[in-house]
């Protein structure tokens, strides 16, 4: 399993040969926008946590590049299916086996709508189990006791997690998360993209690393093999 970061909560996962991405927000993303040409991207399932710009603005375009399927709540499926892009519709405690793996959709603390007023549902992240590795895209959220039933069915070998405070956990909280779903590597996410959530990087890394625990910060276009 590959991952490489776009910046935001933007992931792009190879899986075997299947491309999945993670809530494409890059030609509105200022870190991003010069640097990842949306156009060259490979996707065969685009995974959406929730509805807001700045985790879908690219999603339409993707898709309708590539062909992807898009993977996420009922409400949010339903809004691109009415656009003629395929999708398949999960809700929360919801799992699916996938050609690259399992995929279960879980809860997350946040709200979700998108820019034009519709509805985006209710919030969620995604634990996906693929290629012998199981990652947990928490997508934005607060820190919530429902973190604690992931270890219940599964083990990770990594939490995505958000640490930009403000709109989400912050690194504090993260840490705590970190303890809750019983990982102790952690990639950090949206972080650095605008004013309100820039982030002390080096602080944030000690923090984790005194908690015994290590917090990675990719730069843009940067990747991790999980093996």
């Amino acid at each position: 399993m590959e991952i490489t970061f776009y910046g935001q909560n933007t992931l792009h996962i190879l899986i075997k040969d299947t491309y999945v991405l993670v809530d494409p927000f890059i030609s509105g993303n200022p870190l991003a926008k010069d640097q990842v040409d949306i156009s060259k991207l490979k996707a065969d399932y685009i995974l959406l946590t929730h509805a807001h710009e700045d985790h879908v603005l690219d999603a339409e375009a993707i898709a309708k590049n590539t062909g992807a399927t898009i993977v996420s709540n009922y409400e949010i499926a339903m809004y691109y299916q009415s656009k003629g892009i395929k999708v398949h519709p999960m809700n929360h405690g919801g799992k699916w086996n996938f050609d690259f793996g399992t995929v279960k959709y879980v809860n997350a603390i946040h709200t979700s709508s998108f820019a034009d007023g519709s509805n985006g549902g209710q919030p969620g992240g995604f634990v996906i189990e693929g290629a012998l590795k199981t990652i947990y895209i928490a997508g934005d959220t607060a820190l919530t006791m429902d973190m604690k039933l992931i270890p219940m069915y599964t083990t990770l070998d990594l939490a995505i997690l958000p640490i930009g405070d403000n709109f989400t956990m912050g690194v504090d909280d993260a840490i705590i998360a970190s303890d809750f779903v019983e990982c102790k590597e952690v990639l950090g996410v949206h972080y650095d993209t605008f004013g309100y959530i820039e982030i002390d990087h080096k602080k944030a890394k000690q923090k984790f690393e005194d908690a015994g625990k290590t917090l990675t910060l990719l730069e843009i276009g940067e990747k991790i093999s999980l093996s």
